[in-house]
Formats: C-alpha cells, structure tokens, sequence
C-alpha cells in the first residue's frame, strides 16, 4: 500500500489513523508504549496530536515513528 500523504512531525495522529484504521492495532502489537493510543484521554487529545506529540509521549524519536508508520503502511496488504 502506498501513502496517502507524506507524513512529517506535524501531520496529526487523527489524520494518519482516519486514512489506515488498521494501524492503531499494528501500532500497539509493535509497542507497548503505543497503548496510549487506546485510552480516554488519547481518544479526546488524538484530534490535536501530532506526529512530534506522539514522540514526546512515547520516547521514540520523530524519524523512528515516521519510518515505522512507513513502513507498517507500505507493508499492509502487499
């Protein structure tokens, strides 16, 4: 599968899972640390979150999750 749109530190996390709904699962099998992902609070904070965001929370720097999501996308149905 090909990328919708280029992915950067300021894409936002409720756009990269409205355009691949699967990911949030692939994302928690690849780290517990995305987890948060699935509790109340991410719910109401994922519509302002970006990709920076998501790396302050979880550690993982900016690039990583950039390539991983990448990755992950690009794998997914191939």
């Amino acid at each position: 599968m090909k990328l919708l749109f280029p992915l950067d530190e300021n894409t936002k996390v409720q756009d990269v899972m409205t355009a691949y709904p699967w990911l949030k699962d692939e994302a928690i099998k690849l780290d517990a640390r995305f987890k948060l992902l699935d509790s109340p609070l991410a719910k109401m904070l994922i519509k302002r979150a970006t990709i920076a965001d998501a790396s302050k929370r979880t550690g993982f720097p900016v690039e990583t999750i950039i390539a991983e999501v990448t990755k992950m996308i690009e794998a997914h149905g191939a």
